[in-house]
This record gives structure tokens, sequence and C-alpha cells, in this order.
């Protein structure tokens, strides 16, 4: 929980108006939120401007830096630059809840927000799925791309039906590999 302090913001203590902060995310932030095994390190720096009013609180996040990943083609490690922006939105009322993903309600003696976990919630959804090496990334696999460069998906129905082919027929054109020779035997008798 000490930790976690280090991302709190005392809005008690904010007049009304516009208000400035910065926080460093390093690896100890990922390390706190056990995300060391996916993150090689990182250089973060999160600036947040909070403009107070009486019935509502508009914070605006403005992430930059790097987060370092293991590449899921090469297992090489490489820096993925980070530039986003998000707002959330906390609202006066009598109870604390949330109300949305970027709504919350807070009461008018909520003495303090912590931003930590809407850090690490931005900074997650900003790193791709497929995390790939900068100097791979012109690769493509063909099977994945038609000619115009559009990716393709079909189902296996799909491929049968644009070929004609029934069952049947695809597992006459492939050679069957001989260690699965005795299950298919098994599979014909059923």
């Amino acid at each position: 929980m000490k930790f976690l302090r280090n991302y709190d913001i005392d809005i008690i203590k904010l007049k009304d108006g516009k208000h400035s902060f910065t926080f460093e995310v390093n690896d100890e932030f990922f390390k706190y939120n056990e995300a060391e095994d996916w993150v090689n390190g990182a250089n973060i720096t999160v600036s947040i401007n909070v403009n107070k009013t009486v019935s509502v609180m508009e914070v605006d996040f403005v992430i930059n830096g790097t987060v370092g990943l293991t590449c899921d083609r090469s297992l090489e490690e490489f820096d993925h630059p980070l530039e986003l922006t998000e707002k959330v939105i906390y609202k006066y009322g009598p109870m604390v809840q949330e109300i949305s993903e970027d709504v919350f309600m807070i009461t008018k003696d909520t003495p303090s927000i912590n931003v930590a976990q809407l850090i690490y919630e931005f900074i997650l959804l900003a790193i791709p799925a497929k995390k790939i090496h900068p100097d791979y990334m012109d690769e493509t696999d063909e099977d994945d791309f038609d000619e115009e460069g559009s990716l393709i998906y079909l189902s296996d129905e799909d491929d049968e039906i644009e070929s004609g082919n029934s069952d049947e027929e695809i597992q006459e054109e492939k050679p069957a590999d001989p260690r699965w020779e005795i299950l298919n035997k098994l599979k014909k008798k059923e």
C-alpha cells in the first residue's frame, strides 16, 4: 500500500480550477502490478491535468515513454513507444462507485484519488496484442494476406466451398503422417 501512495492526488486540498501533476512509471511499478513477466523495463512519464469544478473533476492523462517488450516472433527484447491521452471524469455524489469505465462517483469528503490502477490499465491497453520487434514489422506471413494486402479470414468450411473439395478429397491430397495412421483407423471404425 505504501507504494500506491506515490500515485495519490490529494483532491481535498485542491481549489476549483486547473492543476497539473506528473508521475514516473518504471520497473518497480510493473513489479508491484505483477507484470514483470511481460514488461522488460519502462521509462514512462504520466502528466495529469485536473480541472476541478463544484460538481465534477475532469482528469486528463498524457502518457509518453517506452516500455520494454519481448518480440513474439524472434524473442528479442525491444522498446515499444507509448504516446496516448485518456480522460476520466469524477462526479461528486452520495457514495463512491464506478459508473462506467471512464466515469466515477466520489463523495465531497473524499481526501484523495489514486491513479495507479488507471495508469496501469491505460498502458496495458496501449500495448499491442501481438508484440513484433520493429525490425520484423515489414515481414508479413503470406498465408495471412491476399493479393491486395488485406487480411483474409476463412474457416475450414469456406476453404472447402471455395475449392469444391470435400473432407475425403482433402485427406487424399495430403499424405498421411504415419504417427496419426492408428488414430485415423480408429476414426474410420466408428
